[in-house]
């Protein structure tokens, strides 16, 4: 059998590169998935890891993230802010923010969440005198670009902006992270913590597959499209 091939230039042109392209974005996706692997390795060996404290904490930088930490230190609770977000079922919450003054310096504890009716502060507790704190170190996102403003005047906000929280309370931070408090039991039930959730959105290898499939679907279209002109034959 004679494989008799002539391909048509100009469509073969514009199908190399369309091709090409689909490979292109088909490795790319796969090098994202190796690095999504990667992150999700790292936050599960910091969440296995044993407790550190904050001066460790502050010397590991970003490699912090997801370690969990003890806290030595006392609640500023008059400066206490509130992050409007929503439960586990959907329905809003409140994540009760409140700088915590240590030996080392300020940083951000976000104690949990409460209902609506208990964001008052005298419908959840508050922790007086100094405390031990142990939570999750955190770096939040940044707000983002369609994130409403803060209510000032109820200390409400829409993100957890730890450096805007910080300067609306008057306090300086030493380090822009979220320590999220443990679930251990607050009195009263209220803040309930324990609300840390790591996930990760991992769809790299379905985006992968489908730029390898419409790859291999558009070298169909060429190969049919030349057997009909009479450019790709077999004899």
């Amino acid at each position: 059998m004679h494989l008799n091939f002539r391909p048509l230039p100009g469509f073969t042109a514009v199908f190399a590169l369309l091709f090409a392209a689909l490979m292109v974005l088909g490795v790319w996706q796969l090098q994202r998935l190796h690095w999504k692997l990667g992150l999700i390795a790292e936050a599960n060996n910091a969440l296995h890891a044993p407790p550190t404290s904050l001066e460790a904490a502050l010397k590991m930088g970003s490699a912090a993230q997801y370690r969990h930490v003890i806290l030595n230190g006392r609640f500023l609770n008059p400066k206490e802010a509130y992050v409007y977000s929503t439960g586990p079922d959907g329905e809003p919450v409140y994540h009760v923010v409140v700088p915590f003054a240590a030996d080392e310096g300020v940083v951000m504890v976000d104690r949990g969440i409460v209902p609506p009716e208990r964001i008052a502060p005298a419908r959840h507790s508050e922790l007086e005198g100094e405390r031990r704190v142990a939570g999750v170190w955190r770096i939040p996102d940044p707000p983002g670009l369609f994130t409403p403003a803060p209510d000032l005047a109820h200390r409400v906000w829409y993100s957890r902006n730890v450096d805007g929280i910080a300067a609306a309370s008057g306090v300086k931070l030493i380090a822009p992270v979220l320590v999220e408090a443990d679930a251990t039991p607050n009195p009263g039930g209220w803040p309930l913590g324990g609300q840390t959730q790591v996930t990760f959105r991992n769809e790299h290898l379905q985006y992968a597959i489908t730029w390898f499939l419409l790859g291999a679907a558009l070298l169909g279209v060429y190969i049919a499209y030349h057997i009909s002109r009479g450019t790709l034959s077999w004899r």
